[in-house]
């Protein structure tokens, strides 16, 4: 037996890896990878043939685990929690698409059954495809970005009903009267599976991992958490469900417990694997033979997808509050069909709740959808122009604003672009240093909030010309990039540089990656966050070993001057290890007084030997100076802080008071 099957478990495995290193190589999702390695090796392509039963039987194993995970990143705590967004964008979108696209395919004359299918598959987003390519151009932690991922991955947890309704539409094929009674048994058997599962396994699940977790073995763990997933499935399989719906309610008992992110780590190699092998599988179901009979019917699937997603989620998103155009990018990255499609579609032709026509009009659509995928993403602010209209507010409440403001203070200013928790943090700081400064930002409610609190926020896109010229920028001293919208960063940064040559640009950015691409387009200063809290770490490492306060402090400056000029200056007379540690010999700021009768007064600083202290700044007739000069001379009243360990402290003001 094994003898059979090894050339072909060969060819598999290799075609994989070629294949899926190649999309690896020029950027493309590698789910697509493994649908072309099936329809290479499907029975519908000449060339090279494998046995699809074996695939399809460890696929479903790869839909079992997917849900598995979904299921332990949302237990039901976790759902109740963000029920608001659960139950209103996410199952809205899910919801209003089913129906939408079921009522125009039945229109055409499919059945009830095979339109509501084909209506759920449609409903589907690829959260793989999308949050991929959101970070390959930086958008990721966008306002569209973060909507359009949060709502794709809801999608995942409102489509798991779908699991229990689709098996109901292939037993009630016969008729409507079938179709109410399969439904509600199905709805019966769901409950009395919540029950067995999700009740039955709270009580179970939390004492037998302790009991697992107690022999400190990985083997047995691993085979564990297997056992687990795999029973859950098999029970709703026996109850005549889909075995992934049974999966979903284990993980979101095990979602609860202190092991989730151990069981996580643990399913994770299976499930991907066997994903991979899910997504074989449905490319072999691919039949390009008939592909040329059905090519308009799929193109047109794939249009009606694409355009009814899109305006489904940008009018849901502008109900709830989102502006025009946030809404509408937001629409068109969610216009993609997804991964999770192809799972109801494998459920719905196994229970033949649809016919192998369709299902191959509904797997070319879909596929075509997640072929042009990335085009929609990496273009949806061009896609989304046309159909955005700008709210009154922006020209008819907000420039008349910036207008009326007095000019004076329309200069020597700071422009915030974004007023998001990093932006309001430099404002504050801005305000404390009396500082004149302006924020724009894209969230109407936010901007309402903090302009009612008095603070100088207004809403409008810092990428338009016109808005920065609104908010003064020939005159401005300074424009900080506090968002993390690296696409609109660098039209910031063209309009700016277009405008003021001159004019310094400080761009906040998630990591070291974006760093060299933004200084070319004009930034003055790129700040990466994970360079900066990789400092911070190794800066507590060295403190933690022992190291002279005095030699970490200065290699921490010594790589902030290689790199961040701007940022040193900003933050010189931040001290970040004054509360690292309660304990009693933690290092510490001190203030000593410099009374007349102190031997240094008329002294110079570098006469005193304070080995092991810091000393951070000087205080005179109420003025602080930071790392005074060595050759400062000391006065009456001087109050000089010192940073270093209780002892050190104690030595150093011992010299120079007694």
């Amino acid at each position: 037996m094994i003898e059979q099957f090894f050339p072909q478990i060969l060819m598999l495995l290799g075609t994989a890896v070629v294949i899926v290193v190649t999309f690896h190589r020029i950027h493309v999702p590698p789910s697509l990878g493994y649908l072309l390695v099936g329809v290479l090796l499907g029975s519908y392509t000449p060339g090279p043939v494998i046995e699809a039963q074996p695939i399809h039987m460890l696929a479903e194993f790869g839909i079992v685990f997917l849900l598995f995970t979904i299921g332990l990143n949302f237990s039901l705590p976790q759902i109740q929690a963000l029920r608001g967004m659960v139950l209103g964008l996410g199952t809205a979108q899910v919801l209003l698409t089913t129906l939408a696209v079921g009522a125009v395919v039945w229109l055409m004359g499919l059945p009830v059954a095979a339109a509501f299918v084909v209506g759920a598959v449609f409903a589907q987003s690829s959260t793989t495809i999308i949050s991929k390519t959101l970070i390959e151009q930086g958008e990721e932690h966008s306002r569209h970005g973060r909507l359009g991922t949060g709502m794709s991955v809801f999608q995942d947890v409102t489509a798991v009903p779908f699991l229990i309704v689709i098996p109901a539409l292939g037993a009630a094929a016969v008729g409507m009267g079938a179709l109410a009674t399969s439904l509600g048994l199905a709805l019966a058997k769901a409950a009395l599976a919540f029950v067995l599962v999700f009740v039955v396994g709270r009580q179970l699940l939390r004492p037998l991992f302790h009991l697992i977790a107690a022999q400190r073995s990985a083997e047995v763990f691993t085979l564990t958490v297997l056992f687990v997933s795999l029973v859950a499935a098999w029970v709703t399989q026996s109850l005549g469900m889909s075995t992934a719906f049974g999966a979903f309610l284990a993980g979101m008992v095990l979602g609860e417990t202190e092991f989730r992110h151990q069981v996580e780590s643990t399913i994770r190699p299976f499930r991907d694997v066997l994903l991979g092998l899910f997504f074989v599988g449905i490319g072999m179901l691919f039949d390009l033979s008939v592909f040329p009979q059905i090519w308009h019917w799929a193109l047109a699937g794939a249009l009606l997808l694409m355009v009814f997603k899109a305006f489904i989620v940008a009018q849901i998103a502008r109900f709830s509050g989102v502006e025009s155009l946030t809404a509408w990018r937001t629409g068109w990255l969610l216009a993609v069909g997804g991964e999770f499609g192809f799972a109801l579609l494998t459920i719905a032709l196994g229970m033949q709740a649809i016919d192998q026509e369709t299902g191959q009009i509904a797997l070319s659509s879909v596929l075509l959808s997640m072929i042009v995928a990335p085009f929609l993403i990496r273009y949806n602010h061009a896609l989304a122009r046309p159909f955005a209209r700008q709210p009154a507010l922006q020209h008819e409440e907000v420039l008349p604003r910036l207008e009326a403001v007095n000019a004076d203070k329309l200069k020597n200013h700071v422009i915030i672009c974004g007023y998001g928790r990093i932006g309001q943090s430099v404002a504050h700081f801005l305000e404390e240093e009396q500082i004149p400064y302006i924020a724009l930002d894209l969230d109407p409610v936010k901007v309402k909030e903090a302009y009612t609190a008095g603070e100088k926020v207004f809403f409008g896109d810092a990428a338009e010309r016109d808005i920065l010229e609104a908010v003064g920028v020939n005159e401005a001293r300074l424009v900080v990039i506090s968002h993390e919208d690296i696409t609109s960063a660098h039209k910031v940064l063209h309009h700016v540089r277009a405008l003021r040559h001159d004019l310094p640009v400080m761009v906040r950015t998630r990591d070291e990656s974006r760093v060299d691409e933004l200084r070319a387009s004009g930034a003055t200063e790129v700040v990466p966050e994970t360079l900066e809290a990789a400092l911070m770490i190794a800066v507590h490492t060295l403190l933690l070993l022992n190291v002279p306060t005095v030699r970490v402090m200065r290699r921490m400056q010594q790589q902030r001057d290689g790199r961040y000029h701007l940022l040193r200056e900003f933050f010189r007379g931040s001290n970040v290890f004054t509360d690292t540690s309660r304990e009693q010999d933690a290092d510490r700021l001190r203030p000593v007084v410099l009374t007349s009768d102190s031997p240094a007064v008329g002294h110079l600083l570098r006469e005193f030997d304070l080995e092991g202290v810091a000393v951070t700044a000087l205080v005179r007739e109420g003025k602080r100076q930071l790392t005074p000069s060595l050759d400062t001379q000391l006065q009456a009243g001087d109050v000089i802080v010192l940073f270093g360990s209780p002892a050190d402290l104690e030595h150093a003001q011992n010299i120079l008071l007694s």
